[in-house]
């Protein structure tokens, strides 16, 4: 079969093949189980090295998109979008891939502002390292360099005090979740936010493991009663809800791991982008890796079609780890690994960080305004002081299902907050993701949603969309 892939200057040529391809996956243009072309004809067809289609198939491997068949070939794998509903109890909402041709507003909370990325500085950098990281594999725990760089980087940035021995690299942060999991054995016990991350929830289900719901309040994850070996948590900006913990409840939490010798997973989420007041110290700085696994990622600090993310270990379980995983070969792309090691090295990912925080900052004004100005006082914000997403609670005369369904006629994708539950909501919330977005679609966003979710609805002053104060500043 020949692949619907169109290649252009000024970005990593397998870069491309990956992206197009993943794409074409997600957006089943290639259905699951169909035959890709070889390595070799797919090179003739596009006419780059086989290497090249090498780097973008071992990517594409690596994040599950496709399978290998020795003796057959590649093969598109059978993928499902993350953010739908697995129940059938949860709103029966439409499926993304039908809304693909009319999303003209997306909330997603995964999207971050491409213009920002410095490509002409990366493109320099990836070039020096395409020729010869094609000749040896990095080690599976990634490359050494970078390994030293990330722990430079968080010392300074959140406390954390490493080795570079302490820190491993994967494409994900589910990969390394589900490799955590398996080392320690999958008759642990594991507690995990309620609501919280659908993605680990589904690491855990996948692995049968038994896990716990542990409740959030305003405050965060509360202290369990329950004995886990293992409890994950995003301390920084919990997903979805979006709150920051306070050091108490931190301090709170590193007694009882202490106390009941478990390890608490810190997924440092969202940490780069707080806009009110000082960062507050890490899980990772305050218990200096003693009952603290530290996950990072460079999904929204650089590009999400990077897959790369990273762990550290407390130093008592770096040994065992390292003989589990003897066999293993890294799933992370040596190119993009020693990239990012120079991009780190000489200042420009730091100074990349400044700018988003800076564009993030005037976006993140810029929707609670919006909501402000355009929504009645019913419509309350969660999660509002950090990170790239708010949680808008809904008044009780609009179902998350509606509301959603409604965004959808629009043309305006947003997303439900009951899904990242693992026992059934009592409040009916929406996810509002805005990295991607311009100040302008913000703004625009909002005010159609407002229209359409307060129209003819005799409970609240219906929007005056004739009088111009009202109009967005577009």
């Amino acid at each position: 079969m020949e692949l619907p892939i169109y290649l252009e200057q000024g970005k990593a040529m397998y870069i491309q093949i990956y992206e197009q391809i993943k794409t074409a996956v997600l957006h089943k243009i290639l259905v699951p189980q169909s035959k890709l072309p070889s390595k070799r004809l797919l090179a003739t067809q596009l006419g780059v090295s086989v290497h090249t289609v090498r780097e973008a198939y071992d990517q594409l491997l690596a994040e599950g998109y496709i399978m290998s068949r020795e003796r057959s070939g590649y093969f598109v794998s059978a993928f499902e979008q993350e953010w739908q509903p697995a129940a059938s109890n949860k709103p029966n909402i439409e499926s993304t891939e039908s809304l693909n041709q009319q999303v003209l507003i997306d909330f997603n909370s995964g999207h971050v502002d491409a213009t920002l990325f410095p490509y002409h500085i990366w493109k320099r950098l990836i070039r020096q390292h395409i020729e010869e990281a094609s000749l040896v594999n990095s080690p599976w725990q990634g490359e050494w360099t970078l390994r030293t760089e990330i722990s430079k980087y968080v010392g300074r940035s959140r406390g954390v005090q490493c080795e570079e021995s302490q820190v491993f690299l994967y494409s994900g942060t589910q990969m390394q979740l589900q490799d955590l999991c398996q080392f320690f054995g999958l008759d642990i016990c594991v507690g995990m936010e309620e609501p919280g991350f659908i993605r680990v929830k589904a690491v855990f289900e996948k692995l049968r493991l038994k896990v716990f719901p542990i409740q959030v309040d305003h405050h965060g994850v509360t202290i369990p009663i329950e004995k886990l070996d293992l409890l994950y948590t995003t301390p920084a900006h919990q997903f979805p809800l979006g709150m920051i913990m306070p050091l108490e409840r931190r301090m709170g939490l590193l007694k009882w791991a202490n106390e009941q010798n478990s390890l608490i997973i810190e997924d440092d989420y969202d940490s780069e982008f707080r806009f009110d007041g000082l960062p507050i110290p890490s899980f990772a700085q305050i218990d200096q890796l003693q009952h603290v696994i530290y996950f990072g990622t460079f999904s929204k600090s650089l590009i999400p079609s990077m897959r790369m993310s990273y762990m550290i270990l407390p130093k008592s379980l770096v040994e065992a780890f390292e003989k589990f995983n003897r066999h293993q070969k890294s799933t992370v792309s040596r190119v993009e690994q020693l990239t990012v090691a120079d991009f780190m090295k000489e200042g420009y990912f730091e100074r990349h960080l400044a700018k988003m925080r800076t564009a993030y900052r005037k976006k993140h004004l810029t929707l609670l305004q919006a909501i402000e100005t355009y929504l009645p006082k019913e419509f309350e914000i969660i999660g509002e002081n950090s990170g790239l997403h708010i949680v808008l609670k809904l008044p009780h005369y609009l179902t998350e299902q509606r509301a959603i369904q409604k965004a959808i006629d629009l043309g305006i994708r947003i997303y439900p907050a009951s899904i990242s539950y693992i026992e059934e909501p009592n409040t009916h919330m929406v996810i509002l993701g805005y990295g991607g977005l311009t100040n302008d679609e913000i703004r625009e966003g909002i005010f159609k949603l407002a229209e359409t979710w307060l129209y003819n609805c005799p409970l609240v002053p219906h929007i005056r969309t004739n009088d111009k104060s009202a109009s967005p500043r577009l």
